[in-house]
Order: C-alpha cells, then structure tokens, then sequence
C-alpha cells in the first residue's frame, strides 16, 4: 500500500482513495476477474469498498476498472449502496490505471462528477478486504512525514520501489498486519471467505419473550453457547422492540441472533425480530444469521409440513435482505436431563449454524 501527496483545498486536510481495479484476474483461472469473484454472497471488491467506507475521514474513494468492466461495477454500487465512489477509466498498465485515478482529483475523468483535491491519496489493492482503519491511518500519516511516489508509467511493479528508483522526496515502508494480504489465486477467495465468517461469528445474542418455558430454554442455550460462541448475550424481547434496540445491538458486531418461539408453530417472534433486522439493514455488510428456535410440546399444533413451510417463506422473504433464516425445533419435556441434553444439541447446532453460513440450509428446520 502506498500513498501520494496533493495539495488540500482552501487548507482542508482531506484524504481520498484510489482503488486500482482494472486486473483480468488471470491467475485465477477463470473467466471471471478476481475483484468481482463472490466472497460470501457478495463480490470481493464491494468488501474492499465496504471496509474503506467504515473510515469516516475518507472523502473520496476512485475506483478504476476496465472499460470493458465499467457497467457490472457500476451495477454493484448501485446494488450494495455503496457511497462516496467515483469510478475511472483504466490504462494499458497498473500504473497508468492509478495515475488515472489520481487525475479524476483535477477533474479529468469521463465516469463521474468532478472531485475535491485531497491533501492525501491512498493508494490501495481492490483485492486486500481486511484493512482497517488503524493501517490507514499509519499509511496517511506517514504520507504527511515523507512525501510519497513518483511513478514509471509503464514499467515497475511496487509504487514504493518506482518512488525510490525515480523520486526526489523520501519514502517509507510501512509493515502492515497479518491478515492484509492479497487474494491472488482462486483458493484465497475461500480462505477471505473463512476469514470474514470467523470475525461475525463471535457474537451472539438470544431473544426471548416472558414465558417460562422460553426463559428455561434461553437460560440453558445461554450457558452451552458460551463455550462454542465467544461472546454471548441474552435479552428478552422488551427490550428489542424498535429499529434503534436492533442498531444499538449491532454496534457491538452482532451478526447472529436466536428467537425462541415457545410454540412449534408460532413465528410471532421470529417474524418481529425479521421485521427489525430489515428496517435497521444489518446485512448492509455481512449476511446476519437468524435460527428461529420453536418448541414441541405434546399438544403441538399443525404437521411438521405446515412448519416447514412456514419457516421456509420467512426464510425466503429474509434472505432479501441478506438474512439468513434457519429452523431449530426443540422437544420440551419435563425431564430435567432430556430438556439439558436437548440444549446441549442444540447448541452445538446453533453454533454450526453461524459458523457455516450455509445457504443450502436457509429454511431448513432441524429437530433435537
């Protein structure tokens, strides 16, 4: 990653980012570009704008693609709504494509409207999704220190390499951590994939309504989870009423949630949390996980059919809006031990569930 120096307007210190994209992807051998490859549901490069758009100081982000490659990048801005980006011609070379980027700066591009000259450019991969803000920050620090590259137009590879070789001002290598590397080969997009599900599958929050038997089952879900699920949270359905409770939830990264129904086939519950998880758009980065957990009783109304279907056109209308519906049918008995051996699996299911993420699975109802 490296960074190139322009002078703010009217003294503001703004920084911006240039996104080279352009890349046929051919060690990925496919047809398909790497930076448009699915990485959970969604194409690599929207998780790469995703984590720049979570950095508030980041004016302007220029995306630069290839002609042939404008309209389908296009289509995902539009589609995943994602804000502050202006898309840019590429040239025949990486660095021509980034000096592009860094003219739309001086108005001179043909994809977008004119932008604001920033103090800073970052300079950064399409296909490095896991930076965070803490690197960027080191990066347009050090921007502000040393200056940054002048660049060879049609040689050269690595922008701090061509700033030495051909630059007068200085420049610096900063080491960034671990997980920013760069999906290159097609076995990467699988470890970005695992990467992504480990991080939103470390928080977990159960909801339940009053009822005694809900309160039995959440109580004991609540202590098996906690040695599968690093952080697990238990409130009851009072508290997660409006769009703001659901928000206020997810700011501590909650990406999965249970619901339990006391009956097998009541949904009232599960449809209010749907209901709150899609005005509040939590899917807007990652797909949130939702096992509806209902409990079979003696007296259980309706066949299994009618819950199956039933759970399964939530699940259908869920995924909409990026999530991720699955059924969890418990037996409630009586017997201290079958009700403990009963959470115990279904625990370890619940678990599975968030981990995996598994899209074959949505509406599927599984039976402890």
């Amino acid at each position: 990653m490296s960074a190139a120096p322009a002078r703010g307007m009217d003294g503001e210190r703004r920084v911006a980012a240039v996104l080279p994209a352009g890349g046929s992807g051919e060690r990925m051998g496919g047809c398909t570009p790497k930076q448009y490859c699915p990485v959970l549901g969604r194409p690599l490069i929207s998780r790469t704008l995703e984590a720049l758009e979570r950095v508030g100081w980041i004016s302007d982000i220029v995306v630069v693609v290839a002609s042939e490659s404008a309209d389908l990048m296009k289509n995902i801005v539009h589609r995943y709504g994602h804000k502050r980006v202006t898309l840019v011609e590429g040239g025949v070379t990486r660095h021509r494509s980034i000096f592009n980027g860094l003219k739309a700066f001086m108005g001179d591009h043909t994809l977008g409207a004119g932008l604001q000259t920033p103090e800073v450019v970052i300079i950064h991969d399409a296909v490095r999704p896991f930076v965070n803000e803490e690197t960027l920050l080191q990066v347009t620090n050090a921007a502000r220190q040393y200056g940054c590259s002048d660049y060879d137009l049609d040689f050269g590879t690595e922008c701090l390499h061509l700033a030495l070789a051909y630059s007068k001002t200085r420049a610096r290598l900063l080491e960034g951590p671990p997980d920013l590397w760069k999906v290159t080969y097609k076995r990467d997009l699988y470890t970005a994939e695992a990467i992504i599900k480990d991080r939103i599958s470390k928080h977990l929050c159960i909801i339940t309504n009053i009822k005694e038997e809900a309160v039995q089952i959440g109580f004991r879900l609540h202590e098996h989870l906690k040695s599968h699920v690093k952080n697990v949270k238990a409130i009851s359905s009072s508290m997660c009423k409006t769009v703001q409770d659901v928000q206020n939830i997810h700011q501590g990264q909650c990406y999965n949630y249970v619901c339990i129904n006391v009956k097998d086939c009541d949904l009232e519950e599960s449809r209010k949390l749907m209901d709150l998880l899609q005005a509040a758009h939590v899917g807007a980065y990652y797909p949130s996980v939702v096992v509806s957990v209902h409990l079979a009783f003696p007296d259980q109304c309706g066949s299994d059919i009618q819950k199956q279907r039933k759970i399964r056109d939530l699940a259908k209308e869920a995924q909409k809006s990026d999530v991720f519906l699955y059924g969890l049918m418990i037996n409630f008995s009586q017997e201290e031990s079958q009700l403990e051996e009963g959470a115990r699996q279904a625990a370890a299911i619940i678990a599975a569930l968030i981990t995996d993420r598994n899209p074959a699975l949505i509406g599927q109802v599984m039976v402890v």
